[in-house]
């Protein structure tokens, strides 16, 4: 049985097990098993490759996207310049596995944002600053978006939810959320944004699935604002993960 799965801290709800298990039963794909691999931390990443040596390929979700780069042989291109994994691909050669680390949240951002919104004379707000955060601002630098992180500690790059001010919430039209807040079960929570400077001119890009409609979005329609929800993002990069697996040259 070929394995596939997931690591990452709480996946009792994952969105990759429901998709993937889904997919291979469609598909009569009879060989082939997703799993979640939850971790309490990440040094027990050896012991789930020890379990099952037949993992095909896995995929990476919060808060290891980053801690699980020493545990890899190599990176591609676009995860090397993110320092993000988010998909990690097992190579087999001559009785030896070599681990590739993949950045899939940038393809998958990328074209669920174009299906939504025209970025022509848009700046954007980033809310967060992990590793979701860097694939969106790959993307928006990619287009040219102006951007602004935004997150609880100041930096120098970086404001607080507290700088947030009529001025710039008129310029700073396309507000993403790529923080966890309001991912179920907790979804009374949401980023700290004055909305009574939102409008029908702004457009919320929510990285949140669960439920369809966070809090954030929610706030957001009520004042007029265009919304999305993570869901197609998801869906993109799942299938760009499977690609990825199968191709073991790439």
């Amino acid at each position: 049985m070929k394995v596939y799965g997931l690591i990452g801290k709480k996946l009792t709800h994952s969105f990759s097990s429901e998709y993937f298990s889904k997919k291979f039963l469609e598909a009569s794909i009879l060989d082939a098993e997703y799993r979640n691999f939850p971790l309490n931390n990440i040094i027990e990443f050896p012991e789930i490759l020890n379990q099952f040596p037949n993992i095909q390929g896995l995929n990476v979700t919060i808060p290891y996207k980053q801690a699980i780069i020493p545990f890899l042989d190599s990176l591609d291109e676009t995860a090397s310049e993110l320092c993000a994994v988010n998909c990690i691909q097992f190579c087999r050669k001559h009785q030896k596995i070599k681990l590739k680390g993949y950045n899939t949240d940038v393809l998958g951002f990328e074209q669920s944002l174009l299906h939504f919104c025209s970025l022509n004379n848009r700046k954007a707000l980033v809310l967060g600053r992990g590793g979701a955060a860097k694939a969106v601002a790959h993307i928006l630098k990619k287009h040219k978006v102006p951007l602004q992180i935004v997150s609880r500690q100041k930096s120098f790059d970086t404001i607080t939810y507290n700088d947030l001010n009529a001025n710039l919430l008129k310029d700073y039209t396309l507000i993403i959320n790529t923080t966890p807040l309001g991912m179920f079960p907790d979804v009374d929570t949401c980023p700290d944004i004055p909305w009574d400077f939102i409008g029908d001119k702004h457009v919320f890009y929510d990285l949140v699935y669960n439920p369809a409609e966070s809090l954030f979005l929610k706030y957001a329609k009520a004042r007029g604002a265009m919304i999305k929800n993570g869901m197609e993002m998801l869906r993109i990069q799942a299938e760009e993960s499977w690609r990825i697996w199968n191709n073991p040259s790439d």
